[in-house]
C-alpha cells in the first residue's frame, strides 16, 4: 500500500510539473506566433476577428518598417552597439575572470568583493548620474573648443553596457575557470608556453560553453536595452528599442497595426534565431558554468 501510495503521489507530481510547463509553453508560443502572424495582414484584416488568420503574405509591412519608420537605420545602430559592446565586454572579462579564479595576489579578494557588489548595483537605479556626467563632460570639452563626444555616441553606448555587465560575466566566466583542473596549466608551462598562450590557446576553448553563455545572455540585455540608449542617444541614432517605442506611439495614432508588428518582429527575429542555434552549448554552458562554481 506504502508503495502504491508513493507512486501515485509522484504520477500526480508528474503530471503537475508537465501540465505547468505546457500552460507556460503556450503562454510564451501563442503570442509570439500570433505577433508573426499579425506583422504580415493587411491593416484592414485588424478590424474584424483579430484571431483569423492572414488572407495572403503582405510583407509591404517590413518595408514601411524599415524605410519610412526608420526601422531599418535603429536596426543598423543595435548591431553596431551590441557587437562592440560584447568585443568590449569580452577583451576585458576574460583576462580579469582568469585572472581572478587562478591566481591569488595582494588585492585580488577585494577586487573579487567589488565584483560581487557590482552584481546587486541595478545600471537603471545610475543611469541618470551617468547621464549628468557625461553632460558636464561634453561641456568641458566645448570649453576647451572641442565638440560633444559623450552624448549621442553609440561607441559610448556600448561602453557603457560593457561596463555595466562586467560583474555578471566575471561571476559566471571566473566560477568556470575554477572548476577546470590545474594539470592543463602544468603541463603547458613544462612546454614552454607562457601565461598568456596557456589562457587563449588552452583555458579559453575549455571555457567555450561558458563564454557562449556569457555571450548569448548579455547579447539578450544589449540588444534589448532601452533605458540607456534613451537617456544618452538624444538625438536621431537611436538604437532598435528606442526607435520600436516611437513606432508604437506613431502608429497607434495612425491605426496601422501591420508596421508595428512588423517591427516587433524585426526585434524579436535576431534573438529566436541566436537561442535557436547556441541552444545546447547555452545548456551546457549553464551547468558547467558559473552557476556551478
Amino acid at each position: 500500500m506504502k508503495k502504491k501510495k508513493e507512486m501515485s503521489l509522484e504520477t500526480l507530481y508528474r503530471i503537475f510539473i508537465y501540465v505547468a510547463l505546457l500552460t507556460l509553453a503556450v503562454s510564451i508560443v501563442v503570442p509570439v506566433g500570433w505577433v508573426f502572424l499579425a506583422s504580415i495582414k493587411e491593416n484592414s484584416e485588424f478590424y474584424g476577428n483579430p484571431w483569423t488568420m492572414p488572407k495572403g503574405f503582405y510583407f509591404q509591412n517590413f518595408v514601411d518598417a524599415f524605410q519610412k519608420a526608420k526601422m531599418g537605420e535603429y536596426f543598423l545602430n543595435s548591431v553596431l552597439v551590441t557587437a562592440l559592446a560584447l568585443i568590449l565586454l569580452l577583451v576585458v572579462a576574460l583576462p580579469a575572470a582568469y585572472v581572478l579564479a587562478r591566481y591569488r595576489f595582494r588585492g585580488s579578494r577585494l577586487i573579487n568583493t567589488m565584483f560581487m557588489g557590482g552584481l546587486f548595483i541595478n545600471v537603471n537605479y545610475i543611469v541618470v548620474p551617468i547621464f549628468l556626467m557625461f553632460v558636464d563632460a561634453d561641456k568641458f570639452l566645448k570649453t576647451m573648443g572641442a565638440g560633444g563626444f559623450f552624448l549621442n555616441n553609440l561607441f559610448v553606448v556600448a561602453l557603457v553596457y560593457a561596463s555595466t555587465a562586467l560583474p555578471f560575466t566575471i561571476y559566471l566566466l571566473s566560477g568556470f575557470f575554477a572548476t577546470i583542473p590545474r594539470d592543463y596549466e602544468e603541463a603547458a608551462y613544462v612546454d614552454g608556453s607562457g601565461y598568456f598562450r596557456t589562457m587563449v590557446h588552452i583555458m579559453m576553448p575549455m571555457a567555450l560553453p561558458s563564454i557562449i553563455t556569457v555571450i548569448l545572455f548579455n547579447f539578450l540585455s544589449f540588444w534589448n536595452e532601452y533605458i540607456i540608449s534613451m537617456t544618452l542617444l538624444t538625438k536621431d541614432a537611436k538604437t532598435l528599442p528606442v526607435g520600436l517605442m516611437q513606432l508604437m506611439q506613431a502608429q497607434k495614432a495612425a491605426a496601422n497595426y501591420g508596421q508595428l508588428y512588423a517591427g516587433l518582429v524585426i526585434v524579436m527575429l535576431p534573438t529566436l534565431i541566436l537561442y535557436i542555434m547556441v541552444q545546447k552549448k547555452l545548456t551546457q554552458g549553464m551547468s558547467l558554468g558559473g552557476l556551478k562554481g
